[in-house]
């Protein structure tokens, strides 16, 4: 994953800190050169790095600070505040609204994936209830419109083009048209990849903003484009008004430093980050949480909407009495791990737990369990309701396994893998016995039974000891908000 590496190295820097018995100007400087060390091989570019260097030192002045101050704090809210001041420009992008037609326009270099971010772009605000449509303007790129054609035939969204035409004002302006007569209330262009040393193209760029007039112009960029990309995103911004960035391939072994440095460049915030190729891979981007997910500090609140998406509303009280019961049973099992598949690359949803790091699951690990994931599934697909709906393990003798194995195509030692690994969640899930179910409107109820110790004995250790023991336990769950949060999770949606 982008941007890994980076965050590692920065959350090794500032657990080497918090790991000083005394905090001096010797241990701050070795942590910061450390931090810098690891955004400067990341490719973000100098000028950046150093301000933030000087802007920390000014905030935590270790001198002035008085005794009682918890200075690890102090250093690493800086360190947080200091990296979202990079990633995020102070003002919102525009946002288009239903039932108004907004015209969007992209532009970027050759290859960094526009076409594909366009469809992207548009299926998920198809799914969020626009009208999306498509217009390629790209008449320089052969295949430009086949792919789009594909792309828009695939997620169902309307689009526009020409195999004849060659001037792209004129399909750019067309499309616009004919879009707005059907009153979509999105119409995305896309256009020509161009870079700056191609001035006609340039000139051409400035033609089609002109002649479509977008209500926003959205800059895509890859994210493996290094150094390079400070001086071509501005070269972008002074030719048109960029007014949002989409940073593509996330998910490739690039160090992309580089799209921090564009934000810089275009003062033009992130609005999306693509990771993957599939219509789906693609995330809104905010700043707070991604920071938070770069230093291994987890982002709660978008695991909780992941929570949100993949378990409906009316399930969700029917899982936490399941939970407080502690009964265990394979169908439960069945249910999580699809709803697991449905929140998205497991290394994806690990990062946005607090003290797991997206270097814990690597990009390869992450595929095998999901393929494991599916496994099991398929597994369980050849089950009885009886054997599905039993807590007890007991009932699965070797002749019923063997049964399950002939009948998923699998090997009975897959089959016992598989009930072992029913036996360690089942654990686990007994401890949740007991909890008490609040009732609408209940919301201290939970906070009340799913104290700190409580947790600790739930969690992984490994996981426990990330997030800095029994001590960093409690803290996380202040900040959480009183475990306002927590009850989203087990579906305490309170008052509703």
């Amino acid at each position: 994953m982008v941007l890994a590496q980076l965050g590692g190295s920065i959350s090794r820097a500032i657990q080497q800190m918090s790991n000083a018995t005394i905090i001096d100007e010797k241990v701050l400087n070795e942590c910061l050169n450390e931090i810098t060390r690891a955004l400067l091989q990341s490719d973000v570019q100098f000028k950046l790095v150093r301000d933030m260097q000087t802007n920390i030192k000014k905030i935590v002045n270790l001198d002035d600070l008085a005794a009682g101050h918890n200075k690890r704090k102090i250093i690493q809210q800086a360190i947080f505040n200091e990296l979202c001041k990079m990633l995020d420009p102070g003002k919102p992008a525009f946002t288009p609204k239903k039932g108004k037609t907004s015209v969007v326009m992209f532009v970027g270099l050759q290859g960094s994936g526009k076409t594909t971010t366009c469809t992207k772009y548009a299926y998920y605000h198809q799914k969020k209830g626009w009208k999306p449509a498509l217009v390629c303007a790209d008449t320089f790129r052969a295949g430009a419109f086949d792919q789009l054609k594909q792309n828009a035939t695939k997620a169902k969204i309307p689009f526009y083009g020409s195999y004849m035409e060659s001037d792209p004002v004129k399909i750019a302006v067309e499309g616009v048209e004919r879009f707005k007569k059907e009153n979509c209330d999105l119409v995305i262009v896309d256009t020509s990849g161009r870079h700056k040393q191609e001035a006609a193209l340039f000139e051409e760029m400035r033609q089609v903003s002109e002649a479509t007039k977008p209500d926003l112009v959205i800059f895509v960029m890859d994210s493996s484009i290094g150094q390079a990309a400070f001086d071509q995103a501005q070269a972008f911004k002074q030719s048109v008004a960029v007014g949002a960035v989409i940073v593509t391939k996330m998910d490739g072994h690039a160090k992309g430093g580089g799209a921090l440095s564009a934000v810089a460049a275009t003062k033009s915030p992130v609005i999306f980050i693509g990771t993957g190729e599939h219509m789906d891979e693609f995330e809104v981007f905010d700043v707070k949480p991604f920071v938070s997910r770069l230093l291994g500090m987890g982002d709660w609140s978008g695991f909780m909407d992941k929570i949100h998406e993949v378990v409906p509303m009316d399930q969700q009280p029917e899982l936490l009495q399941k939970l407080s019961e502690g009964n265990f049973t394979l169908r439960i099992m069945y249910e999580q791990f699809q709803n697991i598949l449905k929140m998205g690359p497991i290394g994806q949803v690990f990062s946005m737990l607090p003290g797991f790091s997206a270097e814990l699951m690597p990009k390869g690990r992450e595929k095998e369990s999901q393929a494991k994931i599916k496994r099991y599934m398929t597994m369980m697909d050849s089950m009885t309701n009886e054997e599905l709906d039993s807590s007890n393990p007991k009932l699965m003798n070797e002749s019923r396994m063997m049964r399950i194995a002939r009948g998923s195509g699998r090997h009975i030692r897959e089959v016992m893998e598989m009930m072992e690994e029913y036996k360690r969640l089942a654990k686990i899930w007994s401890k949740m016995k007991g909890l008490k179910i609040p009732k609408k409107g209940e919301m201290s109820a939970l906070s009340r039974n799913m104290n700190a110790q409580h947790m600790s004995k739930v969690l992984p250790p490994q996981m426990l000891k990330q997030i800095g023991g029994m001590g960093g336990l409690q803290n996380l769950m202040k900040q959480m908000g009183s475990t306002k949060d927590m009850m989203g999770m087990f579906g305490g949606g309170g008052d509703k």
